[in-house]
């Protein structure tokens, strides 16, 4: 997907670019066998896998789109962009209505079930989509930037993976009593995420 993006618009070290993505994704795959070290026994399910690999596909062809509203003649702005994409946004809507009432794990859910959580638990969400929505602006800027350019900023975007890792590693404990396999595991994935952000980041300084 990412090599889409560079075909868009090829910007950036190729070298710097995609052997960034491949430490990522080495990153990845560390941080995958980590949980499955730690979960022996329990086995991810037919429908989990195929879903993730859809959303991947999808997630990762969003971008040439963007990518292509940015460049050519009467292009539109970053935030313009932005502005477009948040229109889309409210597809969330019912889609998420829908996946509540036929969940691909789980009982059913109605609207009434979003009211039973807190204003605490409420007030995390919303402050999650801010962040994630300034992210998202700057990510547009960045592939708007002639130096920086899509398939940079969508890649730099690969940094989200290592944020959750972050949390699920120090923050919610996920892989509290794991054995030293699992333990290296990890610091080799935070090794190579670094290795790989670093990388990604100097595409367009030696483009």
């Amino acid at each position: 997907m990412r090599f889409l993006n560079y075909v868009v618009l090829p910007t950036g070290n190729p070298l710097f670019l995609f052997g960034g993505i491949a430490l990522v994704s080495a990153a990845i795959a560390a941080n995958a066998m980590a949980y499955r070290r730690l979960s022996k026994g329990t086995k991810a399910g037919t429908k989990g896998i195929v879903l993730s690999l859809l959303c991947g596909v999808v997630i990762g062809l969003f971008y040439p789109f963007v990518a292509k509203a940015l460049t050519g003649v009467n292009h539109l702005g970053p935030y313009t962009v932005y502005f477009v994409f948040a229109l889309g946004a409210f597809t969330y809507f019912p889609l998420n209505y829908a996946l509540m009432r036929r969940p691909v794990s789980g009982s059913r859910l109605s609207i009434r079930d979003y009211f039973q959580g807190g204003p605490a638990a409420h007030a995390w969400g919303v402050l999650g989509g801010l962040i994630w929505g300034m992210g998202t602006i700057c990510s547009f800027v960045a592939a708007y930037t002639p130096m920086g350019g899509p398939a940079t900023s969508f890649s730099l975007g690969e940094g989200n993976t290592m944020i959750s890792a972050v949390w699920g590693v120090f923050i919610w404990k996920e892989f509290r009593g794991a054995n030293s396999q699992v333990k290296h595991l990890l610091a080799l994935m935070f090794m190579l995420f670094v290795l790989g952000l670093v990388s990604i980041s100097l595409a367009p300084v030696f483009g």
